[in-house]
């Protein structure tokens, strides 16, 4: 009898001790099931970029990616709008984006500060062009009827500022006449003997090969930094990172950014072969890249220098059009990396 009960402990001995391994090994299976990164993996990162000097940056990134030498996974979405990449952005599928200056703010203010701007990568990529030699300063617009697009945006805003600026009252002292498409005021220098517009690149540069007649008589920019002369300039293009990734995923955002300023110079300073690249991507012909990169402003911006130049540059958005920045300027927490005083 104490045989037999000393063997029914043993055995219930044993359950217990099994019991407690599978339930260790249930533990361990759940908790490993919650990580999304162990050490020394590579995340799996969405990035969004739209067709244009904003993309052409990333070019040699998107290399790099591919052959496995960053330090995340890269899965590159190259968008022909913007509105077909901003549903993602708000969702949080795109963690980085590339992305116009004010659709930026405007993304801040809808998704009530989810998002951060994080760099500036395109400054302007306006040009006035002509096909005669009236044009020599912001002045000679006097006077002038000027064609171009993006009436009722950032284009339009733009130009209205610079105009004001330099002493020209937009609606009164010339004539703006706006085309839906960048092509089709391309199309119409092309033809014309005599005329002035407002295109950005590589637009200037696909008009430029279809008629020779054409010159570039001013940097929108270049103006721009001259009569205002406060330090603020045009800004185009931003980084934008989804505030939660940045915030549980600081190197990786640190990481991305550094190999993306690697890319920007790489493509600034070697126009030939990123002009390869670009039309590997289907962003541009190599040809038409190779000449529009020169003029397409690709810079990498961070920091203070970037806050100074995005807020300015939205404040002017904003004193014209509230709605084109998203209806209120951002707060302090929009620009990343700046240290909150």
């Amino acid at each position: 009898m104490k045989l037999r009960k000393k063997r029914w402990l043993a055995g219930l001995l044993g359950v217990i001790m099994m019991l407690g391994v599978l339930t260790g090994c249930g533990q361990a299976k759940e908790n490993n099931a919650g990580a999304t990164k162990t050490p020394g993996e590579k995340l799996e990162i969405n990035v969004a970029a739209l067709k244009g000097p904003t993309a052409i940056g990333m070019v040699q990134l998107m290399e790099d990616a591919e052959a496995g030498k960053t330090a995340n996974h890269y899965d590159f979405t190259i968008a022909g709008a913007a509105d077909e990449i901003t549903a993602n952005i708000i969702k949080g599928e795109f963690q980085i984006a590339a992305v116009p200056c004010n659709l930026a703010s405007v993304l801040y203010n809808k998704t009530q500060g989810g998002v951060q701007v994080a760099a500036i990568n395109v400054t302007s990529v306006l040009y006035i062009v002509e096909t005669g030699n009236t044009i020599q300063s912001v002045e000679d617009l006097k006077g002038k009827t000027i064609y171009s697009t993006g009436k009722g945006t950032t284009p339009e805003y733009t130009l209205n500022y610079l105009l004001e600026t330099a002493g020209i009252d937009p609606a009164k002292d010339v004539t703006i006449e706006f085309k839906s498409e960048a092509t089709e005021v391309a199309a119409m220098l092309a033809e014309s003997t005599d005329a002035i517009a407002m295109l950005p690149q590589p637009y200037v540069t696909v008009a430029m090969t279809q008629n020779e007649n054409i010159r570039i008589a001013l940097d929108i920019a270049a103006e721009w930094e001259k009569y205002t002369g406060d330090g603020s300039s045009v800004v185009t293009g931003v980084v934008l990172v989804n505030k939660a990734f940045a915030e549980e995923h600081p190197d990786a955002v640190k990481a991305f950014l550094e190999e993306y300023k690697a890319s920007t110079e790489y493509v600034t300073a070697n126009a030939e072969a990123a002009a390869t690249l670009v039309e590997k991507r289907d962003i541009v012909k190599a040809a038409v890249a190779k000449k529009a990169i020169p003029y397409c402003n690709i810079v990498f911006l961070t920091g203070e220098d970037m806050k100074t130049k995005v807020s300015a540059y939205l404040n002017v958005l904003y004193e014209q059009a509230p709605n084109s920045v998203g209806g209120s300027l951002p707060g302090d927490d929009f620009y990343y990396g700046i240290e909150k005083r």
